[in-house]
């Protein structure tokens, strides 16, 4: 279901996935993997639709073909990943509705490692938050919601009091899970077909009306 216009959304917090959410790095996640799979002889179509909102090591453990040691691929492309930042932009309206929010009011729940999430956060524009959860904090990653409720143990909040913006179903999945209310961006597939899941196209659609005495957000879909 997309949210409506005029839509108030009022939460404690928000919890930010990062890749296709806060930042669009497809074409330098995609151009990386890309080369990597023509190297080791595995069809790239067969799990690029699969591996957004995942830590890399979940993909490259199901991928890996013979021979190659899963730990040391997702080593290697973590290192170009730091480097190739090419084409990483700001999603539409990230920029904006981070500047205007509290900084203690939100948080990072990514799947990337923690440099590689200050180096495309870094790419975008975007400052990090207070409080960030990456793949190096958590044990099993999406869509399993360790990662969330991490997020919220460290905020000092229950599941009721943030909301989870996600692009991904493996991160829709994890945050929801978590008891979060998700609400997706069709910034990299679409959700129409799911009557029942709340979603936008992206974040320039959310403005922030106003923050109360108790660090209350008014958000409001535009």
């Amino acid at each position: 279901m997309r949210l409506t216009p005029g839509t108030l959304i009022t939460t404690r917090a928000i919890l930010f996935d990062m890749d296709g959410t806060l930042v669009d790095s497809t074409t330098a996640v995609e151009r990386i993997w890309g080369r990597w799979a023509r190297n080791n002889g595995v069809p790239f179509e067969s799990f690029v639709h699969r591996m957004h909102g995942r830590r890399a090591i979940d993909t490259m453990r199901e991928v890996a073909p013979p021979g190659v040691d899963p730990e040391l691929a997702v080593q290697q492309i973590d290192e170009e990943e730091l480097v190739e930042t090419d084409g990483i932009v700001a999603i539409p309206g990230a920029t904006e509705l981070i500047a205007a929010l509290p900084k203690d009011s939100w948080a990072l729940v990514t799947s990337a490692r923690p440099a590689l999430a200050r180096a495309r956060m870094t790419a975008a524009g975007l400052p990090m938050p207070d409080i960030v959860v990456a793949s190096t904090d958590i044990t099993q990653g999406k869509p399993h919601p360790e990662c969330y409720a991490c997020a919220l143990d460290k905020m000092g909040l229950s599941a009721g009091q943030a909301i989870a913006f996600e692009d991904a179903s493996a991160g829709v999945a994890s945050a929801s899970a978590a008891g979060c209310r998700t609400i997706a961006l069709a910034t990299n597939a679409s959700w129409d077909h799911l009557p029942e899941q709340e979603w936008l196209p992206d974040l320039s659609y959310i403005t922030l009306e106003d923050v109360q005495a108790d660090g209350t957000l008014h958000l409001r879909v535009r």
